[in-house]
């Protein structure tokens, strides 16, 4: 099929792009890369579409054709969204991304390359053309500018000519289209197929194909949850489309996996929607109120939230008291504290879904317990982990919150809302970090969970990088109890910096026997906060606000590296984040900077960035496919790899 064809079908309907929760990626390099490929006749690829039934002709960017059916653009939609941005000088409808990337693109006559404009060099000088102005009205109104270029020479006024003709010929390029259709081609099968076809780019998800499928029934079901995601990401948190339609899902229809919206009604679908978003502002307030967890870095668990919403569906979208409340949130810390979520997600799902609907809570809880060996308690050991990105370190913000620890340097409990220019919290290492490497301690030894502990900005900046021995003598004196609130050991000895895996050691006991004791306390009985009163769609109005020290300020060049990443108009990392065995959940290792979905849509797989592994890290990593980097010098070459093949086919 020629691509005006192609084109044409976008505009008539006859071939939608769907509504994956990504929108349009490619960067400038990428589009003017692609059209050097098309003007030199490089091969492109071909597309493939899905079809699949619309129940309505509202499809966004497309719509039902005679027999009732929408073809969805799976593979080729950054192709085909640049060629129709390029060609009609606007983007398609269904766009959604950065327009100035498709508009401006200008092609020099002479050294025949494509460039953006730019006004300097391009006003008023003819050789620059303008390439949607020659896609769209043909190279009738640049005649005259060639034969004054050309200045009577033959030669060059047929180059010319050719040069352009071989753009507006793009357009009667000739490309593959293989279609996938049929009954038996479910949103598994169908995932299946694409992610076979492209091994080599960012893989689909059974939830990008799942909104699609929505989407071509109620084309406003995209913008009404990156609505929700919008104001949750004011509120201090971070959720993906994905994640909001598992929870859709969730309460819906009672199971995890995606295929079965394909018989939920839009209608239904709208419903459970407006329930959905209402039930998770719920739960982000309660979260907060009841175990502290008020900002994105802290709220772990997220593969959770479809259980608990579904609970509040089967409750009218209320706890129906706070025995239950604080049961579920008991689940729901064991929950994230051992990867329940994070592997196989719709089979732990599943099982969770169901034992919910069968026994409530309890039964959800047996189970968790029965899937850890009949163990649910913490350890020291669980608290060996380091950086922010453990799992352990929401524990520890959580444990901080509920048992009013103390400021160290006022003995005021740190609680949301601390009012003054220096009072909001930040992490505090209690052996400072430039004294540990003075000792030759490594990285993650002094980036270990059971070094961190809470503080005031003014209490750091008083503290600074004083020896423990020497400032912790003076706290006792100063705000007695503020060091056992912080579950700080009270042996002088253990002060000491040679002794400082000993103080974590001592720590990591009392940080667990504090942690057991609160779990505990959620397992056995309602807690005498009331969250009842709390609204139903309102989200917390204040975070608490935590500085948090990142890789930025450990792995050299990790700037320089983020700078380049934000230049080339890649995907931002997840900082300091815990890196997961995508097959069983375990978790492998912490890395600096994690790219869970690649650098950018169909370039590669997940990347990661991490200094120090071990071999049995190493070989996990790489078993489970991920693109490792050990510096952050060999990941900006990498990175700067990829813009210059994209900017020179």
């Amino acid at each position: 099929m020629r691509i005006s064809q192609i084109l044409d079908k976008v505009d008539s309907g006859d071939i939608a792009l769907p509504e994956f929760q990504r929108g349009y990626v490619w960067t400038r390099d990428q589009v003017r890369g692609f059209f050097q490929s098309l003007y030199r006749g490089y091969p492109i690829g071909g597309f493939l579409t899905w079809t699949t039934k619309a129940d309505s002709t509202q499809a966004r960017g497309g719509g039902a054709g005679r027999d009732g059916t929408v073809h969805l653009l799976l593979d080729g939609q950054q192709r085909v969204t640049t060629l129709y941005g390029v060609t009609h000088g606007r983007p398609p409808r269904f766009f959604e991304g950065n327009s100035a990337t498709l508009t401006g693109l200008h092609f020099h006559l002479e050294t025949e390359v494509f460039e953006f404009y730019a006004p300097a060099k391009m006003r008023d000088n003819p050789l620059w053309v303008d390439v949607t102005s020659l896609l769209r009205n043909g190279i009738g109104g640049h005649l005259l500018s060639l034969t004054q270029l050309a200045d009577g020479d033959t030669g060059a006024m047929a180059a010319y000519m050719e040069r352009l003709n071989r753009i507006t010929q793009i357009k009667d390029r000739d490309v593959h289209i293989d279609e996938v259709t049929g009954d038996d081609k479910t949103i598994d099968v169908v995932v299946e197929i694409f992610n076979r076809v492209n091994s080599g780019g960012t893989k689909l998800s059974k939830g990008d194909l799942a909104l699609a499928a929505v989407c071509a029934s109620w084309p406003e079901a995209r913008p009404t949850m990156n609505e929700a995601l919008a104001a949750w990401s004011d509120a201090g948190f971070d959720f993906k489309l994905d994640w909001l339609l598992r929870n859709v899902n969730a309460v819906v229809t009672g199971e995890a996996q995606f295929s079965k919206l394909a018989d939920v009604e839009v209608t239904a679908f709208q419903a459970g929607l407006k329930e959905t978003i209402d039930s998770v502002g719920y739960l982000l307030n309660a979260l907060g109120g009841r175990l502290g967890l008020d900002h994105r870095r802290v709220l772990s668990g997220r593969g959770a939230f479809p259980v608990m919403s579904r609970l509040l569906h089967r409750h009218g979208g209320r706890f129906p008291d706070a025995l239950t409340r604080d049961r579920l949130f008991y689940w729901y810390v064991h929950s994230f504290l051992w990867g329940r979520h994070t592997g196989a997600t719709e089979t732990a799902l599943n099982q969770d879904l169901q034992a919910l609907d069968e026994g409530g809570v309890d039964l959800l809880i047996e189970v968790l317990r029965r899937s850890r060996g009949g163990r649910l308690e913490v350890s020291p050991d669980d608290f060996v982990g380091s950086s922010m990105g453990s799992r352990f370190y929401p524990l520890l913000y959580m444990l901080t919150r509920v048992h009013g620890a103390q400021d160290l340097e006022s003995g005021l409990p740190l609680r949301a809302g601390m009012l003054g220019r220096l009072n909001s919290l930040q992490v505090h290492h209690i052996f400072p970090k430039a004294r540990l490497r003075e000792y030759g301690y490594s990285s993650a030894e002094i980036n270990a969970v059971a070094n961190f502990c809470f503080l005031t900005q003014d209490t750091n900046l008083r503290v600074g990088a004083r020896k423990p021995a020497e400032y912790l003598p003076e706290i006792t004196m100063r705000a007695p109890g503020a060091l056992e609130s912080q579950w700080i050991p009270m042996v002088p000895e253990l002060w000491r910096i040679e002794n400082y895996p000993d103080f974590l050691a001592a720590r990591r006991e009392l940080l667990s026997c504090a942690a057991n004791d609160f779990l505990e306390t959620l397992h056995d009985g309602p807690a005498p906060v009331d969250l009842f009163t709390t609204s139903r769609t309102s989200l917390p109005s204040t975070a608490v606000a935590v500085a948090e020290p990142s890789s930025l300020d450990d792995v050299p060049g990790l700037a320089g590296l983020l700078r380049d990443i934000r230049e080339a108009e890649f995907a931002a990392p997840e900082l300091d984040s815990e890196v997961t065995d995508p097959r069983t959940g375990d978790a492998i290792t912490v890395a600096a900077a994690y790219w869970p979905h690649g650098l950018q849509d169909e370039v590669g797989g997940p990347v990661v960035l991490v200094t120090d592994t071990t071999s049995a890290e190493q070989e996990a990593l790489e078993a489970s496919d991920y693109r490792v980097f050990h510096s952050a010098d060999a990941l900006r070459r990498y990175v700067r790899n990829i813009r210059a093949d994209h900017a020179v086919p």
